[in-house]
């Protein structure tokens, strides 16, 4: 059997410094081409001891550790303990990711279900073979681009998770308890109190409200067209908010004043000073996540004491 060791090591100078590039995407760490390039240098070093007659030292764990320990300092340099540790970490976690993933994908592939005297067997056919590198050069890179939008998925589900706060709303006799997104691009103001505007989902909680405001916040004609709308306690809390749709002309929004707005964030009570409520009647969130998006101004204008 012939072994191209320049092909051997070739790929693995690009799959390290494929590892090396997605451990400093995970940990949002400055990108140096050629830090990258002679880390990954360094690693594919271990292909040419494994052939030499240093094979059982190039094999030993501490032999790889060690290498390891060159590959992320050459990498990403030595700033503190934690700094590099963190490196080292994910450079493992990275390599076991890609690793791990490449031997499930391999072994479900490979396997197999037989019959055998009435008794299901199942089979690995792949077991003690060897991945071949057809199938490591084509899903190495598979699995390293599936890994790096996966990581970004995370990352962007956890910052919108940091976003949400909950919300209680204090109208009369109504009380509301909903989960709030706090969405800088909602920019609504009342035009004469400058008071921020919270849109409430409004398509599960319609019969906590006057079934007159309802049908007002859905037909704002009617509040100066139609003399006929049988009056409701709430009128005085009543205001017009206009906003303009990407597309469309001036509309307006049928907004109400609260008792009380507060915002929790954390052990935190946000006691918005001045606030509106605007009904929607569409839904917010299709995934259920949030029934309203709060003003990024209410949390800066609020009042804030401890939940304790």
């Amino acid at each position: 059997m012939s072994i191209y060791l320049d092909v051997i090591w070739l790929l693995n100078f690009f799959f390290d410094a494929l590892l090396l590039l997605l451990t400093a995407l995970i940990l949002k760490r400055k990108i140096v081409k050629w830090r990258i390039l002679v880390g990954a240098f360094i690693g594919s070093l271990v292909v040419l001891i494994v052939v030499s007659p240093f094979a059982a030292i190039g094999s030993h764990p501490l032999t790889k550790l060690l290498f390891s320990i060159a590959i992320v300092g050459v990498a990403f340099g030595y700033k503190r303990f934690r700094y590099f540790i963190q490196g080292l970490l994910t450079f493992y976690f990275a390599t076991f990711m890609i690793g791990g993933g490449m031997i499930g994908v391999h072994y479900f592939l490979e396997f197999d279900v037989q019959a055998f005297d009435g008794t299901i067997l199942t089979q690995s056919r792949g077991f003690g073979n060897p991945i071949s590198w057809g199938f490591v050069l084509i899903g190495f890179p598979l699995l390293w681009y599936f890994s790096k939008n996966r990581i970004a998925d995370i990352e962007t589900k956890q910052v919108f998770y940091d976003q949400i706060v909950d919300v209680k709303l204090e109208i009369d006799d109504v009380t509301l308890r909903v989960k709030g997104l706090v969405d800088s691009g909602n920019q609504l103001f009342d035009p004469i109190t400058k008071s921020p505007v919270m849109i409430l989902d409004t398509t599960k909680y319609e019969e906590l409200f006057p079934k007159s405001l309802i049908e007002q916040s859905k037909n704002i004609e009617l509040l100066t067209n139609d003399t006929s709308t049988e009056p409701h306690k709430w009128e005085s809390r009543v205001r017009l908010i206009p906003y303009r749709g990407v597309g469309q002309e001036h509309q307006f929004l049928l907004a109400i004043k609260p008792d009380q707005i507060t915002i929790f964030q954390g052990n935190e009570e946000n006691i918005v000073k001045k606030g509106l409520v605007a009904f929607n009647h569409t839904t917010l969130s299709t995934d259920g996540e949030y029934d309203c998006i709060v003003h990024p101004k209410m949390l800066i204008s609020s009042s804030i004491k401890s939940a304790s």
